[in-house]
């Protein structure tokens, strides 16, 4: 049987409304990193901004700074199981179908990271599509212990090797060696190169920074991809389990969800950052680590904790009404996800209008919220004409091997 897109009654507009939630913390979260260098990532928050814009970034990396990935990575765990239910119910060869679909979405990611901006997640996305196949047939509790264990065993590891230097410190020595020293003196340069390529370099320049970039975090990528694969496959067992399509049978859950999982990430949230928010990993690596060690086991919390409350809004008529209008830009997210990138490129870079290091972070943050507001509106008006988002069509030709019908007053809609 030949695969075709889902069909409108198909659609979980739960889902939809949630990749809309998760594209506006996402947006709070990137824009930080048009105006700084990426290579400043993990180093917590900027010193020397002044207290209203330093306060406001404390919530932005409280409540939204690794929160929004993570839903977003929920989703996308989603998305795989639900396409592979479909499959199985028309008898689809799926394992070739989303194979071609993660081939699709690197090829995606690549364009993004290299030609527009270095920030990119769907690379990582689409290596973790491919190990997700290895996991299909697990039942899905199965799943959701797996992405516990695969997220949660390495924040834990962390958590205790940053508690043991912690307790017992050894004597901080500088490292003095030639290699050491080299290693840092190239860091210095690259960031340099980062900011003089991004802030007032042309738009080439920026390529060639965005490609050593790429390859000098290939090892990181690896890394954080064992993390994603753990969110997508609690994402999987989420869905395949009810809780999302039937939150009403699963009550239990997302009262653990609402009322344990998000207090108790607030609670590791707040630890975290009562022990650091500036990271001094050459000089003070113990507080570094148990900082962020914290942040990583309190984020999949408090994003469960998001996600579980947003469902149960959606249940009341004044929430599923203020919170339906997100749908629409959720069913083109990835379309958005790639615009803020091109818009927050060309405001802040040399190529643009070269506003790097020159806005305010209250106005950076007001500008994402404007925004997304107007991709709101937008997503909304284009699809009153159109069946998908633009990005979103040719992923879909790519993955079906044909180009779909794109007019709104076609059968199918994606």
């Amino acid at each position: 049987m030949a695969a075709v897109p889902v069909a409108a009654g198909e659609r979980v507009v739960s889902l939809d409304v949630l990749r809309g939630l998760a594209l506006l913390g996402i947006g709070l979260m990137n824009v930080e990193y048009f105006s700084r260098p990426l290579r400043d990532m993990g180093q917590g928050l900027d010193p020397s901004l002044p207290p209203v814009d330093h306060a406001l970034a404390w919530l932005v990396y409280v409540f939204v700074q690794g929160k929004f990935w993570i839903l977003f990575s929920l989703l996308f765990g989603m998305g795989f199981a639900a396409l592979d239910e479909r499959a199985r119910v028309a008898g689809i060869d799926f394992s070739t179908l989303y194979l071609r679909r993660a081939a699709g979405l690197m090829l995606i990611g690549l364009v993004h990271a290299l030609l527009i901006w270095a920030g990119d997640i769907l690379v990582t996305y689409a290596l973790g599509a491919v190990v997700l196949l290895w996991f299909r047939d697990a039942e899905p509790a199965r799943q959701g212990r797996w992405g516990a264990a695969l997220y949660g065993v390495p924040a834990l590891v962390l958590l205790l090797m940053a508690g043991m230097m912690w307790v017992s410190p050894e004597p901080t020595q500088a490292d003095h060696s030639a290699s050491e020293a080299a290693r840092l003196a190239l860091e210095k340069a690259r960031r340099a190169e980062e900011v003089v390529a991004y802030s007032s370099g042309s738009w080439w320049d920026a390529v060639l920074v965005r490609g050593r970039f790429f390859i000098d975090n290939l090892d990181e990528t690896l890394v954080f991809e064992v993390f994603a694969l753990g969110i997508f496959l609690m994402g999987a067992w989420l869905l395949r389990s009810g809780a999302i399509t039937d939150p009403a049978a699963h009550l239990r859950l997302h009262r653990v969800l609402r009322f344990v999982a998000l207090p108790a990430g607030l609670g590791l949230a707040l630890a975290s950052v009562s022990v650091a928010t500036r990271f001094d990993w050459e000089t003070d690596g113990a507080r570094a680590l148990l900082a962020m060690s914290l942040m990583l086991l309190a984020s999949p919390l408090m994003s469960l904790g998001y996600l579980s409350w947003t469902l149960r809004a959606l249940q009341t008529r004044t929430g599923a009404r203020m919170l339906g209008a997100l749908a629409p830009a959720g069913r083109m997210a990835l379309t958005n996800y790639l615009l803020q990138s091109i818009v927050g490129t060309l405001v802040f870079y040399g190529y643009g209008l070269g506003l790097w290091g020159r806005v305010p972070r209250r106005w950076e943050l007001l500008g994402v919220v404007v925004l997304f507001a107007m991709q709101v509106v937008a997503s909304r008006l284009w699809l009153s004409h159109f069946r998908f988002g633009p990005v979103e069509w040719l992923w879909r030709a790519f993955t079906y091997g044909r180009f779909p019908p794109m007019r709104a007053t076609s059968a199918l809609t994606p």
